[in-house]
C-alpha cells in the first residue's frame, strides 16, 4: 500500500508498507524497526508482538517520544496490562494498531510536529 509520493516535509516518512518491507524514504526494512522522525533503529530485537517486554522497550523510550505508536503486524494485538502501566507510569501516550495502521499515524502526526515513535513489525 503506498502511503505518498511526495517528501512530506524534513523528517522521515513512511512511503509504503506491504509484505515486502516497510519503505522509509527510499529504504526498505523487512524486519522490526523503530522510528521517530529523525532516526530509524533497524535493530529492534522483536519478532513478534506477543513477546514484548519492557525491556524491548526501552529503546523507544530513549526517544523521548510523546507518543509510541506500535503496529503489531497484519493483525493488531493489545498489551497485557503490565505493559500498559509501563507507559502510564512514564507519562507516555501509546496506541496499539496493525502496523499499515501504525504507518498512515506516524506519517500524519510526523508532518504535524509531534513527539512520535513507532515501532513496527513487519506485515507478513
Amino acid at each position: 500500500m503506498d502511503l505518498t509520493l511526495e517528501h512530506p516535509g524534513d523528517h522521515l516518512f513512511i512511503r509504503s508498507v506491504s509484505a515486502e518491507g516497510i519503505r522509509v524514504v527510499d529504504d526498505y526494512y523487512l524486519g522490526p524497526i523503530i522510528l521517530s522522525p529523525d532516526s530509524i533503529i533497524s535493530d529492534w530485537a522483536v519478532t513478534d508482538a506477543a513477546e514484548l517486554r519492557e525491556a524491548h522497550l526501552e529503546p523507544i523510550l530513549q526517544l523521548k517520544p510523546e507518543i509510541v505508536l506500535i503496529g503489531t503486524g497484519s493483525k493488531q494485538i493489545f498489551l497485557p496490562p503490565e505493559l500498559m502501566m509501563f507507559f502510564y507510569s512514564r507519562n507516555t501516550g501509546f496506541e496499539v494498531m496493525t502496523t499499515d495502521a501504525a504507518c498512515r499515524t506516524f506519517n500524519v502526526l510526523a508532518s504535524e510536529g509531534r513527539k512520535v515513535v513507532a515501532a513496527l513489525l513487519p506485515v507478513s
